[in-house]
């Protein structure tokens, strides 16, 4: 078999019209050493945190333009992975002979703040007790309006939460939860039927049916009771309402409203309505 011929470069890179230079030219590998660092930073004030979310609150801490490729490859160099490991206590007791009500909210595109606020408890674990922590949400804005922490699963423990959160002068159109008893309970149904808001819950055993809340809970768990070590029940109040009014309203960012932080998308949202606008959207929750 006859060889190929073989031709100078600088001849082939004259038929071809390409440059000698591209020819030559050797990419050299980017110098991660700085990116490394942004990563890490981030990282550590949100440990709980995937690849897309380091990659927007990079963009936004650091004001780098970095794509999401480049972070995941990098993390995964500083072996950073995001993850954290739940322990799971039961909060929730459906077996009660108050009234159920149905879901109404399956299915529902939920558009402006106070159309649907959720409501869930979560436990905290402290060294000599287990505390309970109630939160009401707002869908829309994914803004915390009311918490309350306590000593036990008792009836104060939400109606307490629900308190703060009408006290700010909000009130939804509907407000979801399961079916646990402290939901269902008479005063606490009293405080939202006072205000003709309309009960919604989920059905037994679907805790999907709650998802919002469900995911709340977990961010709560994943990014500040998992991390925190708690001295006492004082403690924790403290540390828990510093993370839920500063921390996750006005430094969390959340993917669904578009890596804002839910002070920042609801101030958004208004700020672009108009008087029309508003007025609808307030006709959603006056009751």
């Amino acid at each position: 078999m006859k060889q190929a011929a073989t031709y100078p470069v600088t001849v082939v890179c004259a038929v071809l019209d390409y440059p000698r230079s591209s020819y030559y030219y050797r990419p050299q590998p980017a110098d991660d050493t700085a990116l490394q660092t942004a990563i890490q930073d981030v990282a550590g004030a949100w440990p709980t945190y995937g690849y897309r979310r380091i990659t927007a609150q990079v963009r936004r801490e650091k004001r780098w333009v970095v794509n999401s490729k480049r972070v995941r490859r990098v993390m995964g160099v500083l072996g950073i992975h995001g993850k954290c490991v739940r322990r799971k206590r039961r909060t929730t007791n459906s077996d009660h002979a108050f009234p159920r009500y149905p879901n109404l909210v399956l299915n529902l595109t939920v558009t402006a703040p106070e159309q649907v606020w959720v409501a869930d408890i979560t436990y905290v674990r402290l060294a000599t007790e287990f505390v309970y922590l109630a939160v009401l949400m707002d869908v829309f804005t994914r803004a915390i309006r009311g918490w309350h922490l306590s000593r036990s699963l008792a009836q104060d423990l939400t109606v307490t939460a629900l308190d703060r959160a009408l006290a700010t002068g909000r009130v939804p159109r509907i407000h979801h939860s399961d079916q646990g008893m402290q939901y269902a309970a008479t005063a606490y149904v009293e405080m939202l039927e006072a205000r003709h808001v309309a009960l919604s819950m989920a059905e037994v055993g679907a805790a999907w049916q709650n998802g919002f809340a469900e995911r709340l809970m977990r961010t709560i768990k994943e990014e500040e009771v998992d991390l925190s070590e708690y001295h006492d029940y004082q403690d924790a109040y403290r540390q828990l309402g510093r993370f839920l009014d500063q921390v996750y309203m006005h430094k969390r960012i959340h993917s669904a409203l578009g890596y804002l932080t839910p002070a920042e998308f609801e101030s958004q949202w208004r700020s672009q309505q108009t008087p029309g606008s508003q007025e609808a959207s307030q006709q959603h929750t006056d009751p």
